[in-house]
């Protein structure tokens, strides 16, 4: 089996969805309630977000950030390149790739949570955010024209994806050559048992749908990318206990990940 694809019949992707949808329309209505993960701006400055970028965006894009690492050194967004955000939320990164592309870039924000999108759009209008704008849809497969950005990024939300190899090679599509695909996302030191990767719950919680690091890498360069950097985010936690003894016992974890489009 390719091991970056999870089927129906070992998971029940429905279910999953709904999950997630579930979990992430209370991040956008409620950021300040009770997760298992972190958000909101001491997250994002502790991952490395500099806070003159955070002072220049819309403070609630900030509160219901559910980021698991920095990737922009990675990325070096330049004015006026064309970027597309897969699992946009809020849209906190996709405000800070908007500063980094100025106002003859584009930043184009994909997600499939209507209450995510709502609230972006919401903040895009009252901030003036005129260069960006938001797709709903999924990550595996954007209604968008190939080879059309400069820079692909996402900050976790592959690992919710029930077929990373389709999300790597719908990414791949979608970057023109030398184009780059700047990540951040939670990963595990060893395969987690079915017990975990069958389980939708724990899909939603970030955590049954962690790959193996190695084998995350494999499914991006079988789409045709060159993995160029792989850092640790050692300043990324889980909060809740239950989450904390699953990151223990399988070295699950946060990376930054750079690859470029040959």
């Amino acid at each position: 089996m390719n091991t970056a694809t999870i089927t129906q019949a070992q998971l029940n992707t429905a279910e999953l969805e709904q999950k997630v949808k579930d979990m992430y329309q209370r991040v956008a209505l409620d950021p300040h309630g009770e997760f298992h993960f972190e958000m909101g701006r001491a997250l994002a400055e502790r991952l490395g977000y500099p806070g003159t970028d955070l002072d220049r965006i819309p403070a609630e894009a900030i509160d219901s950030f559910a980021g698991v690492g920095f990737y922009f050194d990675l990325a070096k967004l330049q004015p006026g390149e064309t970027v597309v955000d897969l699992g946009s939320g809020s849209s906190m990164d996709s405000f800070v790739a908007a500063l980094h592309v100025g106002k003859t870039g584009r930043v184009v924000g994909v997600d499939m949570t209507d209450a995510q999108l709502d609230k972006a759009e919401r903040l895009r209008t009252a901030g003036g955010f005129d260069n960006v704008s938001y797709l709903k849809g999924y990550i595996e497969c954007v209604s968008w024209e190939d080879g059309a950005f400069d820079a692909v990024i996402s900050n976790g939300v592959i690992n919710l994806a029930p077929d990373k190899q389709q999300v790597f090679d719908e990414a791949a599509r979608l970057l023109r050559p030398g184009g780059r695909l700047a990540i951040a996302d939670i990963v595990t030191e060893v395969q987690l048992p079915d017990g975990i990767t069958c389980n939708a719950t724990l899909w939603a919680a970030c955590i049954g749908g962690a790959m193996q690091a190695d084998r995350y890498i494999e499914a991006i360069e079988r789409a045709g990318l060159r993995v160029e950097a792989v850092q640790d985010n050692p300043q990324y936690r889980f909060i809740s206990s239950n989450a904390q003894a699953a990151s223990r016992k399988y070295g699950i974890k946060s990376v930054s990940i750079l690859a470029v489009k040959a």
